[in-house]
């Protein structure tokens, strides 16, 4: 039978101060289905659950609820429910009166509201429990009282803001558990938060993997895992090594220098690909039999699975194997076709392309200056007139991350920060514009940098009055 969405957003636009929040959400959430929300701090999931909650009205787009437009009703008349991270218990109430405080608002009968509470109870598995001072609770058994109180009013679905957070390690992997089977027992939608992509692959139905305010793919989990739609996905979901390629024709990849056979087909001969590859997918096999060979660098044993990091070609690869290999020792890779994914790149150029006037010439100096997007930037070792227009192609190499806090480009955006085996690949956007960069410093995502610009490695060209024509 065919599922029915329960809450659809459409078009759904949010600026906050000029920042771009969410950049035109589409999201069907279906009947009695448990999709989680999945991406880095700042992407904008809580954004689209206080949307779905009614705590937020977008600047643009439409809520639907069960096929009823929405937008503009209050929380109280939705019929949704939200637990959060801090679960706002009242501290001076116990168990019972916690979860019947909604019940009570809506001045059920004495008797009614003992039976609600006494079933929903006993769902979150706390009978007995009715008396119980809230503040001598594990933190566990808080955020059961709070499921507890969400779900007694009987909303159609449950918002979830990172629930789990405030819990330790083996407890949060408890009540991934406990959650779903309350979720499977109630048969209620739930929309859940987090960026802890377990807590994703665990409980979902379905995935929602949000990136910079947009969604980069919905799916099961295993497809998600499996069949990632870029090395974003990839990266974010799972542990893998994604690595640049180039396809040689349909059904063959050059990785690293060496031809690998795949399943993929219409990229292009010649096409620069991102190449994804589970640590799983690799068997380890004698030098001899492999398509690459490599240097054990580093064994970690994870109990079910040996992590092994092997160097080859300068480039570092994962892989998980029930047999380790020692340390110094050279091993051969084989990866089957259908273990190996291709995808296009994330930044669709390989230089940062820039076509700007010189603003300002010194001959004497041997130097340029051109402006970028309104910032003056000084051009070393460089002549031209001024009023040339000039075609810079910079290399992500050319791109820096300014370490005294100042530079040439201020407050640049980090979309995303994906390891390659030798560097990060970093796509920042500006106030005009997106740029790639290389780095052997990890950054963190979703936060704003200053950069500056090294141009001693670009290709600068001058073009004709038109920039039709190199000169």
């Amino acid at each position: 039978m065919e599922q029915k969405a329960i809450v659809s957003l459409k078009n759904i636009n949010v600026k906050f101060d000029g920042e771009v929040i969410l950049n035109n959400i589409d999201l069907d959430i279906m009947d009695k289905e448990f999709i989680t929300l999945l991406g880095p701090s700042g992407c904008g999931k809580t954004t689209t659950l206080r949307i779905i909650g009614g705590f937020l009205e977008p600047d643009s787009g439409d809520v639907f609820y069960d096929g009823k437009r929405i937008n503009g009703t209050p929380p109280n008349k939705r019929n949704v429910n939200t637990v959060f991270q801090k679960y706002a218990l009242f501290p001076h109430l116990n168990v019972f009166e916690n979860v019947a405080f909604g019940l009570k608002l809506k001045k059920l009968p004495k008797a009614e509201i003992k039976e609600k509470v006494k079933k929903m109870l006993s769902i979150v598995d706390l009978k007995g429990y009715e008396k119980r001072a809230v503040s001598k609770l594990s933190g566990g058994q808080q955020q059961r009282v709070a499921i507890a109180r969400a779900l007694v009013c009987d909303p159609d679905v449950l918002l979830l803001d990172e629930p789990l957070g405030a819990l330790d390690l083996k407890l949060r992997k408890d009540m991934q558990i406990e959650l779903k089977a309350i979720q499977k027992m109630t048969k209620k939608t739930f929309v859940y938060v987090t960026h802890d992509q377990e807590e994703a692959l665990t409980m979902s139905d379905r995935v929602c993997v949000m990136n910079n305010g947009k969604i980069e793919q919905i799916g099961t989990p295993i497809d998600i895992y499996n069949e990632p739609a870029n090395a974003f996905v990839a990266d974010f979901i799972g542990e893998a090594n994604i690595l640049n390629g180039f396809m040689l024709q349909d059904f063959k990849v050059n990785i690293l220098g060496a031809e690998f056979k795949c399943v993929d087909k219409g990229f292009g001969d010649g096409q620069a690909v991102d190449v994804v590859i589970r640590p799983e997918d690799i068997e380890v096999t004698t030098p001899e039999k492999g398509i690459l060979t490599g240097e054990v660098t580093g064994v970690v044993f994870k109990g079910v699975h040996y992590e092994m990091e092997v160097k080859t070609r300068g480039c570092v690869w994962l892989i998980h194997s029930t047999v380790a290999s020692e340390v110094g020792s050279q091993i051969g890779m084989y990866v089957a076709p259908d273990n190996i994914h291709i995808m296009n790149k994330l930044f669709p150029t390989a230089y940062n392309e820039i076509t700007a006037s010189v603003i300002h010439a010194d001959e004497e100096e041997n130097s340029v200056t051109i402006s970028v997007e309104g910032n003056d930037v000084e051009i070393p070792n460089t002549y031209y007139e001024k009023g040339t227009v000039l075609k810079i192609k910079l290399p992500p190499e050319g791109l820096k991350i300014a370490g005294n806090g100042i530079g040439q480009l201020n407050d640049a955006y980090i979309e995303s920060v994906i390891w390659k085996g030798e560097y990060n690949e970093i796509i920042l956007e500006s106030d005009e514009r997106k740029w790639i960069m290389r780095s052997a410093q990890d950054e963190q995502v979703a936060t704003y940098v200053p950069i500056c610009f090294d141009f001693s490695n670009a290709v600068i060209l001058p073009v004709d009055r038109e920039g039709e024509d190199e000169v």
